[in-house]
């Protein structure tokens, strides 16, 4: 049980997301309103508005409340955008997306994060969500083109079958490193057939598993 939960989300967003710059408003009203605690394992749902990413099981992790935020900020979402997400996890990541009005398409490998996953946006009514258990690290190539790629999890080069997936214009968000738990996270925009690349900082994912990862 959490004590107040609407209070610390005011808090997360005030303390965490806006403090260091994101202003969003579509990022912040998503984080405003979406019960991060319901994401997390009850034994950690008081620590689910802390200033650090969480353990969910099978290795995995929830994101870092800033670094969800940030990496929504930078899509640049548009209500009605279709959305591809790699590494469904908690589902906590594409619930924040379907908040800010995109069609969420979502690959998890984990067949136990899958099934907790598809039955919270279930319990959450949150139809805007399709998800796939499956390699993400092919994408979902039934569905592309999509307007925006989220991935979360880190690998050593960025998939091809994810640019391929990309429309024309879009951005893709994917963290790349040569060392595990060691990435940057890079921004691919697609624009009149090309492919532009730009580093967006130092961060620390799970490992992207797959057949075009690790």
């Amino acid at each position: 049980m959490v004590v107040d939960p609407v209070r610390l989300r005011e808090r997360m967003v005030r303390e965490q997301i806006q403090a260091r710059g994101v202003t969003d408003s579509r990022v912040l009203e998503a984080m405003s309103t979406l019960p991060r605690h319901i994401f997390v394992e009850e034994a950690l749902a008081n620590k689910a508005y802390s200033d650090s990413p969480l353990p969910i099981g099978e290795g995995q992790t929830i994101s870092q409340p800033y670094i969800v935020a940030l990496m929504s900020e930078l899509l640049e979402i548009e209500p009605g955008m279709k959305v591809l997400e790699i590494g469904t996890g908690s589902g906590y990541q594409a619930a924040v997306l379907g908040k800010m009005g995109a069609e969420v398409y979502t690959v998890e490998r984990i067949k136990k994060l899958f099934h907790a996953a598809r039955k919270r946006f279930m319990d959450m009514r949150m139809f805007s969500v399709k998800l796939k258990l499956d390699d993400g690290t092919m994408g979902w190539p039934e569905e592309a083109p999509y307007d925006r790629i989220i991935v979360t999890a880190g690998g050593p080069e960025i998939p091809k079958p994810l640019v391929d997936q990309l429309a024309d214009p879009g951005r893709m968000l994917i963290p790349v490193g040569e060392s595990r738990r060691n990435q940057t996270l890079v921004l691919i925009e697609k624009r009149d057939g090309e492919v532009i690349r730009t580093d967006k900082g130092s961060v620390a994912f799970v490992d992207l598993v797959g057949s075009h990862g690790w």
